[in-house]
């Protein structure tokens, strides 16, 4: 935005050096990005505000400068030599969109010689960094850099009617624009029409058909506020982004289109013209000024300094607010209509900072109260959860807490389910009463969709009513189903089964500290008969786990076996869990024996996992199952078992013949509690 220094005299009575003016301007938020000396004149190359369309002009910004430097705004002077006739009597304004033109004006002058315009007019255009083109459009362009307000003069011999309306464009009409370009219009751009057809693009541009040429006699001059998004949206669409479009998409002054009418004809009438008498002003909406409360206490609030209130009241005065004084520390301000960035207190309050000097506001840090955080362990351990299970494969998925009723039967629970009051659908009237819902629900969508096998968990609430209360809790599901890795030339992707979900819940409760669970074959509705355990973890019942019974599975769809779990994880997190126990990297090679020996089917390996840690033998450092065998080598009703017995002494190396006590004991103890056989070879 260019600004003339000596433009600026006409509106304040500056009389400083430039480096003062630069300085001023600078203080208050309108930088100064450059500056030069042409022709006894400096102009300033501003960066103002983007929502400030005020300052875009002369006036706006000869406000400011006089607010920061104390000097009184001189009166813009607009007297209008007038004709008898009547404006009213030969012409006619009417608006058909009121949302997108909220105020039009015009004015007529007749009399007009097209010819070039005054030389002092011509210095001024030339300083803005246009060319003088006439004393007509020189005059629109004056009152534009001038106030900020953009106005447009039309030929009157060539609006056809005697009127002008404002409205929507219609089907297929175009425009021939100034700048001899065709634009197609479409029904969401506002134009300005007259009888027959459009003259100009509303706030962007005029038509070249009502143009001002050297044969104009007389002008209707256009004044108008217009809705600024429905300029940006035309600009954009059309392509074409003048300086009227540029202040109207930011906001024009709703009270002065008349005045900058006025100030048109008056620089006309001076040029020879004669206006006609009264001016055309339709203003569908009268505009209603806002007022805002100030108070100082909230002044020191934000600023963080105290500022006097003459001082508040003093700058907001020289900024043409109105100023009424409620009570001692707080005002009523009415904000003046060419400020259309003020809306809240906090606009105020940044005016109040910018002319009491940013530099004077202290830079400091305010004081801040520290809160000590209490860590919820519950959630921590939930955290993870979430990681250990998705290391060990799984995914996690996030349902609805609704079910159907319809389902819901599938899973029978020891209260009552919770009805919905206005449930969204009749599939979704239950808050739900287990996970596995959501789960089977999953896997079946994913398996209709092609997928080979999905293994999924979910952390989630189910609710459940006793009597008249409610019951929340919290719980952890697990679901494995169909193939665990994906294709690979290198290997065979084995399907899951059973001891992939065991196996999973055990290294789960290890790592999380709640040491050796407990597996007890227990029935349960849900699981299929003789696949089911209940997870016991410090003698809690903690959670169930099985194969999930085909019938439920028949109505998700499913045909090849679900493996799923559930946790009661509020009873799983009130236990204690065991401390970690650093031990160091042992200096002296272990002795591992292997020993395979048959066993009685219902013989489970936690039973013999139990004999042997009942037995607190020295020098055992683990064992482990790592082979279970049935076929046809091995006698009906038995099945072989392999472990691996692992011994280190953390002193010296152990000696074969301690190694063989050992091992003895271990298997007497075993053959006593479970009539075992070695299998032949004994030990290996």
């Amino acid at each position: 935005m260019k600004i003339s220094i000596n433009w600026l005299k006409d509106y304040i009575a500056l009389d400083l050096p430039n480096s003062d003016v630069i300085e001023a301007l600078n203080s208050i938020g309108i930088l100064v990005d450059d500056w030069e000396e042409t022709g006894g004149d400096t102009i300033l190359e501003l960066e103002t505000y983007a929502n400030r369309p005020d300052t875009l002009g002369h006036v706006g910004v000869a406000r400011e400068l006089g607010a920061a430097l104390g000097l009184e705004q001189k009166k813009i002077e607009a007297a209008v030599l007038e004709s008898e006739e009547n404006i009213s009597d030969h012409f006619s304004v009417q608006i058909w969109d009121e949302d997108l033109c909220l105020r039009y004006c015009g004015k007529i002058v007749v009399g007009i010689e097209v010819g070039p315009s005054p030389e002092w007019m011509q210095e001024r255009i030339k300083a803005m960094g246009l060319n003088p083109v006439n004393n007509v459009v020189d005059v629109t362009n004056y009152v534009l850099f001038a106030t900020s307000q953009p106005i447009h003069a039309f030929d009157l011999a060539k609006l056809r009617g005697g009127e002008i309306i404002v409205r929507r464009a219609k089907r297929g009409e175009t425009l021939r624009t100034l700048e001899g370009i065709d634009v197609a219009l479409s029904n969401e751009m506002l134009v300005i029409a007259d009888h027959k057809r459009p003259v100009a693009l509303a706030g962007i541009i005029g038509g070249e058909e009502s143009a001002v040429t050297e044969d104009t006699e007389a002008v209707f001059i256009e004044s108008a506020t217009f809705d600024p998004v429905s300029v940006r949206r035309t600009w954009k669409e059309v392509g074409i982004q003048t300086d009227a479009s540029y202040r109207f998409e930011r906001g024009a002054d709703i009270g002065f289109p008349l005045q900058a009418a006025e100030m048109a004809a008056s620089l006309l009438t001076q040029m020879g013209g004669r206006a006609y008498r009264g001016i055309l002003d339709v203003y569908p909406k009268a505009h209603r000024a806002k007022s805002v409360i100030l108070r100082h206490h909230r002044i020191t609030e934000l600023l963080g300094v105290e500022v006097e209130r003459d001082f508040v009241v003093r700058t907001l005065a020289k900024l043409k607010f109105g100023v009424t004084s409620l009570q001692p520390g707080t005002w009523r301000i009415s904000v003046p209509s060419f400020r259309v960035d003020i809306e809240r207190e906090a606009d105020l309050i940044e005016e109040i900072a910018r002319f009491f000097g940013y530099e004077n506001i202290p830079s400091r840090l305010p004081s801040m109260e520290t809160i000590d955080l209490k860590l919820d362990h519950d959630r921590m351990q939930e955290t993870e959860l979430r990681e250990l299970l998705f290391h060990h494969g799984f995914d996690e998925v996030v349902n609805f807490s609704f079910s159907d009723p319809a389902k819901q039967v599938l899973f029978p629970i020891k209260n009552q389910a919770v009805a919905i009051r206005n449930p969204i659908s009749s599939r979704a009237a239950h808050l739900r009463t287990t996970l596995l819902d959501g789960l089977l629900q999953t896997i079946a969508w994913n398996r209709n969709r092609g997928s080979q096998g999905v293994h999924i968990f979910e952390i989630g609430n189910i609710f459940s009513r006793n009597d008249s209360d409610i019951q929340e809790q919290h719980r952890l599901g697990m679901a494995t189903w169909g193939e665990l890795e994906p294709l690979h030339w290198q290997r065979d992707a084995g399907p899951t089964d059973f001891f992939q979900l065991k196996g999973s819940c055990e290294r789960l409760m290890q790592h999380l500290g709640y040491g050796p669970v407990v597996f007890r074959k227990q029935d349960h509705p849900v699981f299929e008969e003789g696949y089911a355990l209940m997870l016991l973890c410090k003698g809690a019942e903690a959670g169930v786990l099985g194969s999930v019974k085909s019938s439920i599975l028949e109505d998700y769809g499913i045909e090849e076996p679900v493996w799923a779990l559930e946790i009661d994880l509020d009873t799983l997190f009130d236990l204690q869990i065991q401390g970690f126990k650093f031990t160091p990297v042992a200096r002296y090679p272990s002795v591992a024996r292997d020993v395979s020996f048959l066993v009685g089917q219902e013989v489970s390996y936690q039973e013999i996992q139990q004999t042997i840690k009942t037995l607190n033998l020295p020098h055992l450092e683990r064992f482990d199952l790592y082979d279970r065998y049935t076929g046809p080598s091995v006698p009906q009703g038995k099945v072989s078992l392999s472990i691996r017995l692992t011994f280190r002494h953390s002193q010296r190396t152990l000696l074969a013949e301690e190694v063989d006590a050992l091992q003895q004991k271990i298997m007497k103890a075993l053959q006593t509690g479970f009539d075992l056989h070695l299998r032949q070879g004994g030990k290996n």
